[in-house]
């Protein structure tokens, strides 16, 4: 059984993810075609699997959750551009080092500074 981080967002949908390059890795190879998957547009971060057909809200939310946990948080403590795809739309190699993927298509949110400093700690561990 993989281990991964756990946040429920506040309308109590249970997302996931990972915590290294290995457990991102098993954290996309075990996610549905239809499930929405984000990591932010830097390297570093981990993938959040938000399953099929989330709310904005909760995309918003587990946005925060994913660019709280990045390199480009930990480095910057500015705004963070997390992508969003489905799980059809990537792709790995045999030729990719561990938790890096290849994405046909996505679509970019911002998370604001300011929303990651008010975010509290993932409600499930």
């Amino acid at each position: 059984m993989v281990n991964f981080r756990e946040y429920v967002t506040s309308s109590g949908l249970r997302v996931f993810g990972g915590k290294n390059a290995e457990n991102n890795d098993a954290l996309v190879f075990t996610a549905d075609a239809k499930d929405i998957l984000l990591h932010t547009s830097e390297p570093g971060s981990p993938f959040v699997n938000v399953g099929e057909n989330p709310s904005k809200q909760d995309i918003k939310e587990a946005g925060v959750f994913c660019a709280k946990y990045s390199q480009d948080w930990r480095e910057t403590k500015n705004d963070v551009i997390v992508n969003i795809f489905k799980r059809s739309d990537m792709n790995k190699s045999v030729m990719m080092k561990a938790g890096s993927w290849g994405v046909k298509k996505r679509e970019k949110i911002k998370v604001k500074a300011v929303d990651i400093f008010k975010s509290t700690e993932p409600k499930v561990s």
